[in-house]
């Protein structure tokens, strides 16, 4: 028997709040300011347009929606039941018909559907699961020959403690307390090592940087907080 590759307590967590994901100005408006940086990067690497596209841990569905609202055939996958719903009954109301939503684990889908998709996203993720190696394993394994896998999670350091824990959740309160736990976060080295294991070439990395007196998002080159990997799977 297979133990799943997820914590409850993180699940929890989600779930708790999944009512919120659609709410713009709820705890998760980060994500909905993000969202059109990681959408517009992603279509710098790749035209979503006609693609087939699997979102791995979509929650309420934010990045699936707009993928598919920019012509990709989306499925999202996540453990987080409630968010789930909550992601489906947007797709529902907004009329967006070209994505779909299961529960299921990364690495189980990897086993029934291995190389059917053109773009495989993984973003926020990482660095709320037990074996973020095994999820690296499992994106690669989805991706076609030639397709594209795309990371985003936070940087451990010092500086990244300060803002992302201490900055984010304490004094700004852009996240709820308890939303991240400093020891799983990712250093880009470690993370490019399990993507070379796992056959995947980077091939290109962004940073994302905040502004708290402009309350705005921007892509940059500063990768020590915040960090998108784009890589190919070999051909």
């Amino acid at each position: 028997m297979t133990t799943l590759n997820a914590d409850p307590q993180e699940l929890a967590k989600f779930s708790e709040l999944a009512h919120r994901w659609w709410d713009t100005q709820s705890e998760f408006r980060p994500l909905h300011e993000i969202n059109p940086l990681r959408l517009g990067w992603i279509e710098q690497q790749v035209r979503l347009a006609g693609k087939a596209v699997v979102d791995i841990g979509c929650g309420g569905g934010i990045l699936s929606d707009a993928m598919a609202r920019r012509g990709a055939q989306v499925l999202g996958i996540d453990l987080a039941t409630k968010a789930l719903k909550v992601a489906q009954l947007h797709a529902l109301e907004a009329g967006t018909s070209n994505v779909e939503y299961r529960e299921v684990a990364a690495e189980a889908l990897a086993a029934e559907k291995p190389a059917q998709f053109d773009v495989v996203t993984c973003m926020e993720m990482l660095e709320h699961v037990p074996e973020p190696a095994s999820v690296v394993r499992a994106c690669a394994a989805l991706a076609k020959p030639d397709g594209w896998v795309f990371f985003s999670t936070i940087n451990r350091n010092a500086k990244a403690f300060l803002y992302a824990i201490v900055g984010a959740e304490h004094v700004l309160q852009l996240l709820p307390k308890g939303t991240h736990e400093y020891a799983r976060f990712i250093r880009p080295s470690e993370l490019a090592g399990w993507c070379r294991e796992a056959d995947l070439s980077l091939q290109s990395t962004r940073g994302m940087e905040y502004n708290p007196l402009t309350r705005r998002y921007r892509l940059s080159a500063d990768t020590s907080v915040n960090y998108l990997f784009a890589c190919r799977k070999s051909a």
